[in-house]
């Protein structure tokens, strides 16, 4: 008997029974079936990107969650005499202005609030003002609330100054149509346990070759240098350290059920399905979202607590735990808010069996909220 509870989170996420049986496996780190896997899951990033090898880019597999893929990407790609612009608007780009100061990287921030997207017009001027600056990284979707910032366009401005690009697509890359090429990225970083409905294990980098061969030698640390870990995946399709085996065997089986799904686009379509009828929902239960629909991805849906002074929502997650389901507590710096996820292995039926629990939940705390018809 299953007794898994739905995950309704950014990551690691609700994974299917035939991703959960590829593990069921063995494989050895030399072995040519498990080389050829690997060489054959990076041709299928790349795809997944728009790109390919014969365009001039490359697919690093890195261990480690999607933190360490960023924190390879910044500690490897700025050069001594280098400086990297952050847009930060949530925790994840606060995060990569943490690994540039723990690297000792000249870095300056552009912040704005958490439910704004940048400001491309500040970016613009930044970029003209301070010829020292080399670098702009970026998120594309922003998990603290689920926004989604405009990668093309700040690629586009990144592109006319020169500057290379470096873009966390953690949440993003998979269900959100990406063209490395047109928006104008130098590094893209994701992992394996978000969109592609994979698990926890390794992350990955998709990267031109031209900016990659320049940065022989600049990597800060051993086992995050992304120049030697894509020289030894080249060289021998090998991991340079131990690889996460059965984490790449249920990658490779994710990757088969996203194509059949129909890609990008597909997932994407039942993605923002969830989101839909989660919003809808949500609204009929009282609950507000909390950013506006024009900035607001499919991917993680933020909502405000209710006012009602009864709403203890450590009592609600546990209520919920409880019945098998499982949200995301708020990162906001601000507002009292919760985050619930329209990602992985789940679809129309299991967040019409959340809103369920939810109303239930409130009734049980004495909140007046109506149950769903």
């Amino acid at each position: 008997m299953n007794t898994d509870r739905l995950l309704f989170t950014p990551g690691p996420l609700t994974t299917s029974p035939t991703v959960k049986q590829a593990m069921q496996h063995d494989a050895g780190s030399r072995d040519p079936r498990f080389i050829a896997m690997i060489r054959d899951i990076r041709e299928r990033l790349l795809q997944l990107g728009g790109v390919s090898q014969a365009a001039g880019y490359e697919a690093i597999l890195l261990q480690g969650s999607g933190t360490f893929g960023v924190e390879s990407v910044i500690s490897s790609a700025i050069p001594t005499d280098g400086k990297i612009l952050i847009l930060i608007n949530g925790v994840y780009g606060e995060r990569m202005a943490t690994m540039a100061g723990r690297h000792g990287l000249a870095a300056t921030a552009l912040r704005t609030a958490e439910n704004q997207l940048p400001d491309l017009t500040v970016l613009d001027h930044a970029l003209t003002q301070d010829q020292s600056i080399t670098h702009v990284a970026a998120v594309h979707c922003e998990t603290t609330t689920g926004i989604l910032n405009p990668i093309e366009k700040i690629g586009a401005l990144v592109r006319r100054h020169r500057r290379r690009f470096i873009v966390d697509a953690m949440s993003s890359f998979g269900a959100v149509p990406l063209d490395l090429t047109a928006a104008g990225m130098d590094y893209l970083i994701s992992s394996a346990n978000k969109c592609i409905e994979g698990v926890p294990g390794f992350s990955f980098v998709l990267a031109r070759r031209e900016v990659l061969s320049a940065i022989a030698g600049r990597a800060r640390t051993l086992s995050l240098d992304l120049f030697a870990q894509w020289q030894g995946l080249e060289q021998d399709g090998q991991f340079r350290f131990t690889p996460p085996t059965h984490a790449l065997l249920a990658f490779d089986q994710a990757l088969r059920e996203l194509e059949a799904e129909g890609g990008v686009t597909g997932r994407g379509r039942r993605y923002a399905a969830n989101h839909q009828l989660l919003v809808a929902g949500m609204r009929k239960l009282g609950f507000r979202p909390y950013l506006t629909p024009e900035t607001q991805s499919y991917i993680i849906t933020t909502f405000h607590y209710p006012t009602d002074p009864r709403f203890r929502f450590a009592h609600f997650y546990q209520r919920l735990f409880e019945k098998g389901f499982v949200i995301y507590p708020g990162k906001l710096t601000r507002l009292d808010c919760f985050r619930i996820g329209n990602i992985g292995r789940i679809g129309e039926a299991e967040i019409q069996s959340l809103l369920t629990a939810i109303a239930e939940t409130l009734h049980e705390s004495g909140l007046p909220v109506p149950l769903p018809a």
